[in-house]
């Protein structure tokens, strides 16, 4: 019986991880893109039980294994990339940078209801990030944030809101061309402006908060990866270096970022370093990367990590960047093959006419 037991619970953690596989944007196959660690995780404990437990006798028992182990190497290989084991994709800053070439940036997920904001605003104070997006901001969240920081950021761009889906930026280098658009959706704000770094230079920032595909908030993954395609071709014909930031509601690993990441020709200071899981702060079992912070190729990182936790479900998601376009060639990502660009451009459109059908219901 307890043979049976395990066979069963690993099949149904290899079924679990396998499911995102599927080319569907039902919200109950997109959420099983989330927990990818938990169910690697639990295939290993499952093969790591049934060698101590049993000692393998006949054929199903091998098979099982087999399985088993074919499952977890799929699984660990979807997030290798996210380790030590392989190459950074964004490189060390150089020796002798100068503070005219460095740009820190810093992503929080406030959590709407959440109402503790000192230690947020401690660390905030402390790191002096040059670039700040809120999310899930309210109009209290805004004159919070205004009466602790207003003075020491310039330049605002402010889009309070009550859905959770408000969305305030500071600034304090210059912002150029500022604009508030709603992408996908008239209640889901994003922001994008030109920054202008102290050396004069200029790069293009995008930072959005997409809806995650879950019931409550959106039935299916289209409008996320909609707009998430929309940034990456925008970023792929940019003229300009460019940064996106917020929280994507979407894994680093996930089919969606990786092709964001493709399409868009952005690095990820993430990969060859560690997984900066976000969310969720309270769930240390439950932990993943909801928020991004993707960069073009001339940017260099010198420092990045996860915030204080403060009340909400999310860590603050950093990183210290230093512009250096002159070694861009170093680390810039190859070309989005014909294919990859279809698939974008697939998903913007299968957006379009489901949007179409359900108007005309």
């Amino acid at each position: 019986m307890w043979r049976k037991s395990f066979q069963i619970i690993g099949i149904i953690a290899a079924l679990m991880s396998l499911l995102p596989l599927l080319a569907a944007d039902y919200w109950w196959i997109r959420a099983f893109d989330f927990p990818h660690l938990q169910f690697t995780g639990f295939t290993l404990l499952a093969i790591i039980l049934f060698f101590f437990t049993f000692k393998p006798k006949w054929i199903n028992d091998y098979f099982y294994i087999l399985i088993l182990l074919g499952c977890f190497a799929f699984q660990f290989y979807r997030f290798i990339d996210y380790t030590p084991f392989v190459s950074t994709e964004v490189s060390e800053s150089s020796d002798g940078i100068t503070q005219e070439d460095i740009v820190s940036v810093y992503n929080v997920n406030l959590l709407q209801e959440n109402k503790e904001s000192e230690a947020l605003i401690e660390e905030i104070k402390s790191k002096q990030p040059d670039i700040i997006v809120f999310t899930e901001a309210n109009q209290r969240w805004k004159e919070t944030i205004e009466s602790s920081l207003g003075n020491s950021y310039a330049y605002k761009i402010e889009q309070p809101q009550e859905n959770t889906y408000g969305m305030l930026l500071y600034s304090k280098m210059e912002l150029i061309d500022g604009t508030i658009k709603f992408r996908v959706d008239p209640k889901i704000p994003s922001i994008e402006a030109k920054v202008k770094m102290r050396n004069g230079d200029l790069f293009q920032l995008y930072a959005i908060h997409p809806t995650p595909p879950m019931p409550q908030h959106n039935p299916k993954s289209t409008d996320r990866d909609k707009e998430l395609m929309q940034i990456a071709l925008e970023s792929y014909e940019a003229t300009l270096p460019v940064v996106v930031m917020g929280d994507f509601n979407d894994v680093a690993w996930s089919d969606s970022t990786q092709l964001t990441k493709t399409v868009g020709k952005l690095l990820d200071v993430r990969i060859g370093r560690g997984f900066y899981n976000t969310y969720h702060a309270k769930y240390p079992i439950f932990r993943w990367s909801l928020d991004h912070i993707l960069t073009s190729s001339e940017f260099r990182l010198k420092d990045n990590g996860t915030g204080v936790s403060f009340g909400s479900d999310h860590f603050p998601y950093w990183v210290v960047l230093s512009f250096e376009p002159e070694l861009s060639k170093e680390q810039t990502p190859e070309e989005p093959s014909e294919a990859d660009l279809d698939r974008a451009k697939e998903q913007m459109n299968r957006s379009e006419k489901e949007n179409v059908a359900d108007n005309s219901k």
